[in-house]
């Protein structure tokens, strides 16, 4: 039932489908009433300006850049790297099902270095946690990268499937209980670096220490907090992004799922 109504939820909270509802309220109020035209027309004014600050203005940076710096780049440091995790979210399951190929989307850097770091630790074990993140569709993640693990040069023989987390939660909660990690373990934890805060809190919770190794980087850090945008779909989905984040780390914490509010190395 979480699963589903998250959807929901998220769909309408979501910065950019916020605005255009509101916007859309506006119009409504506009034509179908006369005591509310007013307020309609505040509605409207709101998701327009809404749209246009939130896409073109430094505002989307302003509010992923605490995300993405709250963990360091993975430095090696020589200690031994018992294995690695990355998470589901950069595969889009059900196009590569569809087109018999391996289709990644903007956060395709997360396969991307699992099949980076099988190289550099060869005898790391290597789990990819992603189960379907779709309502409509349920190939995972994983089930595609086990079944496509050649294109991505990544050895079949080392790779650990985890494919029914629908969420950050599970992917903590179900890898934790396939691999039961030992302690003095060294486990390298790939996500996108404005996700890494409630992935690292999640697993924490989970009772499995992790390094955080972020990839993904959607801003140059706090250079961007003065950058306008050069197209408004890219301040967009910075700002979905950032909106959806701040809000499941309230939620994460609130429901127990994570260790902290923003958790932090």
């Amino acid at each position: 039932m979480f699963f589903p109504l998250s959807k929901v939820i998220f769909f309408a909270i979501t910065p950019s489908n916020f605005l255009i509802l509101v916007g859309l309220l506006g119009c409504l109020l506009l034509a179908l009433t006369k005591r509310w035209r007013r307020a309609g027309a505040w509605l409207c004014v709101l998701g327009f300006v809404g749209l246009l600050a939130g896409g073109l203005s430094p505002l989307s940076a302003i509010a992923l850049v605490p995300l993405e710096e709250r963990f360091p780049p993975f430095s090696d440091d020589g200690t031994p790297v018992t294995g690695v995790i990355v998470l589901g979210g950069g595969v889009d399951s059900g196009l590569a099902k569809s087109r018999n190929q391996i289709v990644v989307n903007d956060a395709g850097e997360r396969p991307i270095y699992l099949a980076d770091l099988a190289r550099r630790y060869p005898e790391a074990r290597l789990v990819f946690s992603g189960g379907s993140g779709s309502v409509y569709d349920a190939t995972s993640e994983a089930d595609i990268v086990g079944w496509m693990g050649d294109t991505f040069g990544l050895p079949r023989s080392r790779l650990i499937l985890e494919n029914r987390s629908r969420n950050t939660y599970e992917n903590a909660q179900f890898t934790a209980s396939l691999v039961r990690p030992k302690p003095g373990e060294r486990w390298l934890l790939v996500t996108s670096a404005w996700h890494m805060p409630r992935a690292v809190g999640c697993f924490r919770q989970a009772g499995f220490t992790v390094t955080a190794h972020p990839v993904d980087y959607r801003t140059r850090g706090w250079a961007d907090a003065t950058r306008f945008a050069s197209y408004a779909s890219d301040g967009l989905l910075r700002l979905d992004l950032a909106g959806k984040e701040w809000i499941g780390l309230l939620t994460y914490r609130l429901t127990g799922y994570s260790d902290a509010l923003l958790p932090g190395p």
